[in-house]
């Protein structure tokens, strides 16, 4: 997914994913102003639509991977 980095705060676990209510690891600006937020499934899902609508994409998804690697080295 493109994204733009922006100065916005970072989601927490209390942002949840518009359709699902998963914790959202996406934040969607419209160009027509607010913001969506999405689960890491659910942006990847709707991105070819949210590419059209975003003037910006924070795309936090890459936390994902690193607590799959921190849980991974605990168990060794």
């Amino acid at each position: 997914m493109t994204t733009v980095l922006t100065p916005a705060s970072p989601l927490t676990a209390a942002d949840r994913c518009d359709r699902c209510g998963a914790q959202a690891y996406l934040r969607v600006v419209l160009i027509s102003g607010g913001e969506l937020l999405f689960c890491a499934h659910h942006g990847r899902k709707f991105e070819p639509e949210l590419k059209k609508i975003a003037a910006e994409i924070q795309d936090e998804t890459d936390r994902l991977t690193a607590v799959q690697a921190s849980a991974a080295d605990e168990e060794h």
